[in-house]
């Protein structure tokens, strides 16, 4: 696959840099909402963006929702926070690093789990794809982080963010909220290369979408799809920054 436009308009963003403090405080709040409805909605939560931005900036409570729906609101924000802090202070992508973040992610919800490789064996509704036995996790989790250090020389940060979400998601190291863990490594991916974080948006056709590219890479053996998926969010982003900026 070919990077030449995303190239191009990442170019066009690091000739803008510094980037005015305003613009980014601004994109950081609106992609710190959008990036958290959307990737809990992908996984069921029931929160509209607009009552997402009232619980994470206004600390409301909404009538009717449950409990759990706004712990994954307000989980999702700090794991972005510690993403953040991960990219600006150049920490290596590492388990402990992945571990923390899934404990951000459930914490209040699945004390018990929260950064912990899952002790059971997961079945994905929807999928023909069965995940590995419990028992070699740990043992597939080293092996995906040793790919992980030989690639992210060689490949392309979009291929290599979107490969390593898939990888990710084949193993599903745990038995909640490895969706959400997977696109949360994948923009601490592409964030350390310079990228804005890409949104996997959740509107119905797009996160068919999202499971089928998943579902052709896991079964057909054909990541293409889905790495061309993720570019497009890549390159949605980019447009979105230096629109902002300029």
């Amino acid at each position: 696959m070919d990077f030449v436009k995303i190239d191009h308009l990442k170019k066009e963003l690091d000739d803008l840099r510094p980037l005015p403090s305003a613009a980014v405080r601004n994109l950081d709040e609106v992609y710190r909402v959008e990036w958290t409805y959307n990737s809990n909605a992908i996984e069921g939560n029931t929160l509209t963006l607009l009552e997402t931005k009232l619980v994470l900036e206004e600390g409301l409570t909404i009538g009717g929702k449950k409990l759990r729906e706004h712990f994954e609101v307000i989980n999702h924000s700090e794991a972005i926070n510690y993403v953040q802090d991960v990219v600006t202070r150049n920490i290596e992508l590492t388990e402990y690093v992945t571990k923390s973040i899934h404990h951000l992610v459930l914490k209040n919800i699945d004390d018990e789990n929260a950064g912990r490789y899952r002790m059971i064996n997961v079945m994905i509704s929807g999928s023909q794809h069965t995940p590995p036995h419990f028992t070699v996790v740990p043992e597939q989790m080293e092996k995906l982080f040793q790919w992980y250090h030989e690639q992210k020389e060689k490949l392309h940060p979009v291929e290599l963010a979107a490969s390593f979400h898939f990888r990710f998601v084949y193993i599903h190291p745990f038995s909640d909220g490895t969706g959400r863990t997977a696109r949360l490594l994948m923009n601490l991916i592409l964030m350390k290369y310079g990228f804005p974080p890409a949104i996997v948006k959740a509107a119905n056709d797009a996160r068919l979408k999202y499971y089928e590219t998943l579902e052709t890479a896991s079964i057909g053996n054909d990541l293409g799809p889905f790495v061309e998926l993720i570019a497009e969010c890549v390159e949605d982003s980019l447009q979105r920054y230096i629109g902002a900026v300029k």
